[in-house]
């Protein structure tokens, strides 16, 4: 399966979850990372988040931001 099989599968959904990539190309990473819709994508990990930092979801998935600074904008 090639590259844009995989792009074409994955953003073939109305909800796009969270995505992770196992390579060890930086440049099949790099163009998926930015290919993908997806809230977020990980690169050789799945799972790892930072609380400081935002995610949310992208389409269907989600209503905007959370964690993070941003996410705190909603109860002020």
């Amino acid at each position: 399966m090639d590259i844009n099989e995989v792009i074409r599968r994955a953003n073939a959904t109305h909800f796009e979850l969270p995505a992770g990539i196992f390579t060890q190309n930086f440049d099949t990473a790099n163009t998926l990372t930015r290919a993908l819709k997806a809230g977020t994508v990980w690169i050789n990990c799945f799972d790892v988040l930072d609380v400081a930092i935002p995610f949310g979801g992208y389409k269907m998935s989600g209503h905007g931001r959370e964690k993070g600074i941003y996410s705190l904008n909603n109860y002020l």
